[in-house]
C-alpha cells in the first residue's frame, strides 16, 4: 500500500529558505528589483549560442552589462532601505510611482545599449548604441542598423527589447511587489484595467496571454515556410507593435500572403488592450465589438481601405487583389504603431502617405502594447465633437448624457474626463510641433519631412522617410529619442518623475526645506 508523501527533512528546509527568499525580495527595495530584471533580460540573447556557435564570439557584450545590473540590483536591495517608504505632504501617489518607473526604463535604454556598443556594432560609437536601444524597448522600430550583415545574437536583442518593453516591466514587478507599492507602479505606467481584482494575478494573467500570443505567432509564421529563426523575432516585434525585422526589406521581402495576412493578425491582437483580448477568449463577442475603441478601429480600416486602395489603384496601377492587400498592411501596421512593411513606404502617392500621416496620431487602445495618442482618446474628441456641433442646432433646454463603452460597461463622458482627454491631446500636438521645429533645424530637412518623421517617432510607428540613419547628426538623434520616450511612456509619467527627481535633489541639498510631515488618515 502505497503511502502519502512526506517531504523529506533536507527538502522542507530548501522550502523554508525560498519562501524566506521570495519573501525578502517582495519586500525589498523596488529600484534594486528593477535592476535585477533588467539584468536578467539582457542576458537572454545568449540562449542562442548552443544553436549558433559562432555567436560565442559576443559573450562578453552581453555578460558585462547583465552581470553589472544583477550585481547593482543585489547591492541595492540589500542595502537601501526596504518598503514602501513615506508618503510626504508634497507628494502624491503618482508621484511616488512615477520615479521607479523613469529609473527602470532609463536604466534599460542604458543596459541595452551596451551590448551593442561593447560589441563592436554601429563602429561603437555609443549614441547609435544608445538610439537602437531606445527604439527598441518604446516598441517603436526606428533603426539605424544593417540587419542585412548583423550578427543573429544582435537581431534577437533588438527584437527581445522590443517584446519586453511592449508588455512593460511593472507588469513583471506586479508579480512580484506587494500592496501599495505595486498598485501606485502599475498605474503609473500607465496600464488600464486590472482583468482580476488582485493585481498580482492581473500582472499573471496578461503575462501568460501575451507569452501565449507570441507562442502562437511564432508557430504560425514557421509553418508557413519562415525560418525558426526569423519566426521567433518577427513574432515578437509584431505582437509588440514594433516593427524591428531581420530582413532589409521587412515583411514584403519574403513575398508570401499567409506571412502577410499573420502579420496583420499579430499586429491587430497586440494594438488591443489585454483586458479585451481576455474578453472576446472568454466568449464576449458581442459586449467586445461593442467597445468603443473596437468601434472606432473597425470604422478606421473601413474608411481608410476603399481610400487608399483607391489612391494605388490610380497612381501605381496596381491590381485589385495587390491593392487591397497593400493597403490593408499599411493601414493595419501605422494605426497600431508597428511600423513594418510590405513596400518602401516612400515609393506610396502622396494622397495615400498624406493618410498614413494622418494615422500616425492614432494608435491603438489604452493599456495595449501601442503607442499613439490611443483609440479611446481620438474616440472621446470625436464624440465630444459630436455633441458640441449638436448642441448648436438643439434646443436650448435639451439635456445629453453621453458615454462610451468599456470592458466594464457603459461610462458616462463627465467633465473630468472632458478634460483630461483635451489636456493630453493639447500637450500631444504642443510637443509634436516643439518636435517638429528642432528637427527640421537639426536634420536641415524639409517641414514635411520633419513632420512625417517625429510623428513616427512620437507615436511610435518607427516608419521612416531617410532622416533616420547611422549619418544622422547627434541633435537629431536626441531629438527622436525624446519623442519615442515620451510617446511610450505617455508624456505625463516623465515630467511628472522629472520633476519629484527635481525636487526630491532639492530638498536634500536644502535640509531646512526637506522637513515633512508624514501623512496620516485622521478619523
Amino acid at each position: 500500500m502505497c503511502g502519502a508523501f512526506v517531504p523529506q527533512k533536507g527538502m522542507v528546509i530548501t522550502m523554508i529558505k525560498l519562501n524566506k527568499f521570495n519573501k525578502y525580495m517582495s519586500e525589498s527595495n523596488v529600484y534594486g528589483k528593477l535592476a535585477l530584471l533588467v539584468g536578467v533580460l539582457i542576458s537572454f540573447p545568449l540562449f542562442i549560442i548552443p544553436f549558433y556557435p559562432d555567436e560565442s564570439r559576443y559573450l562578453n557584450a552581453f555578460l558585462i552589462p547583465s552581470g553589472v545590473a544583477v550585481v547593482l540590483g543585489f547591492v541595492i536591495c540589500i542595502f537601501a532601505p526596504r518598503g514602501e517608504g513615506v508618503i510626504t505632504e508634497w507628494q502624491s501617489p503618482l508621484q511616488k510611482g512615477s520615479l521607479p518607473v523613469l529609473f527602470i526604463w532609463v536604466f534599460a535604454f542604458i543596459s541595452g545599449a551596451f551590448p551593442f556598443f561593447i560589441g563592436g556594432q554601429y563602429n561603437s560609437r555609443i549614441i547609435l548604441a544608445l538610439f537602437e536601444a531606445v527604439s527598441g524597448w518604446t516598441s517603436t522600430g526606428l533603426t539605424i542598423s544593417d540587419v542585412a550583415v548583423m550578427p543573429r545574437i544582435f537581431l534577437l536583442h533588438r527584437a527581445f527589447m522590443q517584446y519586453c518593453g511592449g508588455l512593460g516591466f511593472i507588469i513583471v514587478i506586479a508579480m512580484l511587489a506587494r500592496g501599495k507599492q505595486s498598485i501606485s507602479l502599475y498605474n503609473a505606467e500607465g496600464h488600464a484595467d486590472r482583468i482580476m481584482p488582485s493585481l498580482k494575478r492581473t500582472a499573471q494573467i496578461i503575462t501568460l496571454l501575451y507569452s501565449c500570443l507570441l507562442g502562437v505567432g511564432i508557430i504560425a509564421y514557421h509553418a508557413f515556410g519562415m525560418e525558426l529563426f526569423d519566426s521567433i523575432c518577427h513574432a515578437m516585434s509584431a505582437i509588440s507593435t514594433a516593427g524591428f525585422s531581420t530582413k532589409a526589406g521587412s515583411i514584403g521581402e519574403y513575398n508570401s500572403l499567409p506571412i502577410d495576412i499573420i502579420t496583420i493578425v499579430l499586429m491587430l491582437i497586440g494594438s488591443i488592450n489585454f483586458a479585451a483580448l481576455l474578453l472576446l477568449l472568454k466568449g464576449g463577442i458581442r459586449k467586445f465589438f461593442r467597445i468603443s475603441e473596437v468601434r472606432l478601429m473597425r470604422g478606421i480600416i473601413l474608411v481608410f481601405l476603399p481610400l487608399v486602395s483607391f489612391s494605388l489603384f490610380r497612381d501605381m496601377n496596381m491590381g485589385f487583389g495587390e491593392g487591397i492587400k497593400n493597403a490593408l498592411f499599411g493601414i493595419t501596421s501605422i494605426f497600431t504603431t508597428s511600423g513594418y512593411s510590405l513596400m518602401n513606404y516612400a515609393e506610396f502617392p502622396p494622397f495615400a502617405l498624406g493618410l498614413f500621416f494622418v494615422l500616425m496620431f492614432v494608435g491603438g487602445s489604452a493599456g495595449s502594447t501601442s503607442g499613439g495618442i490611443k483609440l479611446i482618446r481620438v474616440y472621446l474628441f470625436i464624440r465630444i465633437m459630436k455633441e458640441n456641433i449638436k448642441k448648436r442646432f438643439s434646443p436650448s433646454r435639451r439635456i445629453t448624457s453621453p458615454s462610451y463603452e468599456r470592458i466594464q460597461g457603459k461610462t458616462p463622458i463627465d467633465d473630468t474626463l472632458v478634460k483630461d482627454t483635451f489636456g493630453f491631446i493639447s500637450c500631444y500636438m504642443m510637443i509634436y510641433v516643439i518636435g517638429v521645429l528642432l528637427l527640421s533645424l537639426t536634420a536641415e530637412s524639409t517641414l514635411f519631412d520633419s513632420m512625417f518623421e517625429f510623428a513616427s517617432a512620437f507615436g511610435t510607428v518607427g516608419i521612416s522617410n531617410g532622416i533616420t540613419s547611422a549619418d544622422a547628426s547627434v541633435g537629431t538623434l536626441v531629438i527622436l529619442m525624446c519623442g519615442m520616450i515620451l510617446g511610450r511612456l505617455e508624456i505625463f509619467i516623465v515630467f511628472i518623475g522629472v520633476y519629484t527627481c527635481a525636487r526630491k535633489l532639492g530638498r536634500k541639498l536644502s535640509p531646512a526645506r526637506g522637513k515633512y510631515t508624514k501623512i496620516t488618515n485622521k478619523p
